[in-house]
């Protein structure tokens, strides 16, 4: 294979279109560059002529100058992905963003294999099929962002899959990751498909996820705080060592430190935790009201977090003040709190309701009476 490659398609926006790829990439935006392409958004070259003739002969330009510099020039039989992922997008529920992405260099490619969340087809594609362009589908409510690409070995249709979660950082090789789904050519199934499957499955992953990443951080705030309670006990008047030296103030002040920063995977991922649970329709009604303290201890931390990350000066002792009833609380609730997490489901998303197709008349019979 030729170290630099050029793919023309068709697009219904733009009309043809290239695109480059190889390790000698730059060559081939040269010859692009010669032949009269332009660089348009994300890195897509276009024909600028409209006319039929002038956009021929930029394209007869182009087979003489890649042939002229060893470019691979190959012409796409598939839509143009762009086209394809704003089909999509217009039959999923609510607004999505489209955008296309295109990795030139291998290396490119090989960044999205951290940050891909996937345990099914596509993670394996990625990482042992190259793939030269793709395109993103990504939903400003909910942030949810989907990563759309052309099934390898010239096999029909897409497949999709989606980037971890900003709070998760990266999804590589995560037990909790969904799997990833094939998508028909036609923009109507696989809206569908994304609807009806691979958008819950999503949502059911992001919930556990989020429960275990809350369950493990609580745990080991509480291995820390089981230990400060007990160096305290010890420090206090009449207790073990009836008095605090410095080491083990200076400990205490660690331990806390701890404590708060892995409280702050309990902000990121409670709060829509608890916008889940349905205590009512539970097994245990009563735990309504420990929700509600368990929110309220939420909001009390969060202000201090904020405070700090605006530069709001809080010393150690006043910190703890206001955090300190908070971690308890959760401490002290987090079991029930964990099994009404456990028991309730994400809240469905809205579904697209997709045009009908024109209703077909019998031969002979009038369209309008």
């Amino acid at each position: 294979m030729a170290d630099a490659q050029i793919t023309l398609a068709y697009s219904r926006n733009s009309g043809v279109v290239a695109i480059v790829t190889g390790e000698q990439y730059k060559s081939a935006e040269g010859a692009l560059n010669d032949a009269g392409f332009r660089r348009g958004e994300a890195g897509v070259y276009r024909v600028t002529h409209a006319d039929e003739a002038a956009a021929r002969s930029t394209l007869a330009h182009l087979a003489q100058r890649a042939e002229a510099r060893g470019i691979q020039v190959t012409a796409s039989s598939r839509r143009f992905i762009s086209d394809a992922a704003q089909d999509i997008a217009r039959c999923l529920p609510g607004q999505w963003d489209t955008q296309v992405e295109i990795y030139s260099h291998p290396v490119w490619q090989e960044d999205l294999v951290p940050y891909l969340w996937d345990s099914g087809e596509l993670a394996r594609v990625v990482r042992t099929h190259r793939i030269p362009y793709a395109a993103t589908l990504t939903d400003p409510v909910s942030g949810t962002t989907l990563l759309l690409v052309e099934r390898p070995d010239h096999q029909p249709g897409y497949l999709v899959g989606a980037f971890a979660p900003e709070p998760f950082g990266e999804g590589f090789d995560d037990p909790y990751a969904p799997r990833s789904v094939t998508l028909s050519p036609f923009p109507g199934r696989a809206a569908q498909v994304i609807t009806l499957r691979y958008l819950p499955a999503y949502d059911r992953a992001v919930h556990e996820r989020r429960i275990a990443q809350v369950a493990e951080a609580l745990d080991l705030i509480q291995s820390e705080w089981d230990f400060w309670k007990q160096l305290r006990i010890a420090t206090e008047p009449g207790g073990a060592l009836g008095a605090e030296p410095p080491v083990f103030t200076t400990a205490a002040g660690g331990f806390l430190d701890n404590a708060w920063r892995e409280f702050l995977t309990v902000l990121d991922h409670a709060p829509a935790l608890l916008d889940q649970c349905r205590p009512a329709t539970s097994l245990w009604p009563q735990d309504a009201e420990v929700l509600d303290q368990l929110a309220a201890a939420l909001l009390t931390a969060q202000q201090v977090r904020e405070d700090l990350s605006s530069g709001v000066p809080l010393a150690r002792a006043e910190h703890y003040a206001q955090t300190g009833p908070a971690i308890e609380t959760w401490l002290a609730h987090r079991r029930r709190f964990l099994r009404q997490a456990r028991a309730a489901s994400p809240r469905p998303r809205p579904t697209a309701v997709l045009p009908q197709p024109p209703r077909r008349h019998p031969p002979g019979q009038a369209r309008h009476r």
